[in-house]
């Protein structure tokens, strides 16, 4: 198996369901144990995402924040894996901003592809990627020069066991980022850092 991001043939497992590649230092899961679509869709349609939640609206305001803060009403978003229930998106709107929703599996719809967006969020969506190079680029191809990737997942930091850690214990978590990873991605797709925490990644498009 080689690393879906940098291709570098992957040799030393951290575990037995996870590999950590050498070059750009994600973690990522044996493909043999990839789920298929409908069980992929299955899990994901036990999320319980309420638009109306305060709780969901606390657990995703830093995307939502970092748009108000950065972004204006008058530019394009688009909502990269919206998901069910897309609060951010709902949020945004209802302050005058415009954006496209985005799943491949509740909200299809390829006509994304054919507009370039000022900005691109995506909230718990990366760790998802089979292949996060390919979506790299497709999301790089239609963002502006200038416009911002915002990215929320949970970086691994090795603060804790990775093997006992709760992020790596959910099954549709293919692809693990570290800090590591996102200067591998910035130099890689030509992003500047603008934001890189544990739990929120600002890259603006140069």
């Amino acid at each position: 198996m080689n690393c879906t991001l940098c291709n570098t043939s992957l040799s030393t497992k951290v575990d037995d369901e996870y590999y950590i590649c050498s070059k750009c230092n994600a973690y990522l899961k044996d493909e043999m144990l990839y789920f298929d679509q409908d069980k992929e869709k299955s899990h994901y349609e036990c999320h319980n995402n309420d638009v109306n939640d305060i709780g969901y609206q606390h657990f995703t305001a830093p995307v939502t924040n970092t748009v108000l803060a950065h972004c204006t009403p008058a530019m394009l978003g688009l909502d990269y894996g919206c998901g069910k229930g897309p609060v951010i998106t709902k949020q945004l709107v209802e302050q005058g901003y415009t954006v496209d929703l985005y799943d491949p599996f509740f909200l299809p719809d390829l006509a994304y592809l054919d507009r370039v967006y000022d900005y691109i969020f995506s909230c718990e969506v990366f760790e998802h990627f089979y292949n996060p190079k390919q979506e790299l680029e497709k999301l790089s191809g239609i963002l502006k020069q200038d416009g911002l990737l915002i990215i929320k997942t949970h970086l691994y930091t090795n603060q804790v066991d990775f093997k006992n850690w709760y992020y790596r214990k959910d099954q549709t978590h293919v692809f693990i980022y570290t800090f590591k990873t996102i200067e591998y991605i910035a130099e890689h797709f030509d992003y500047q850092i603008e934001t890189l925490t544990e739990r929120l990644v600002v890259l603006r498009k140069k």
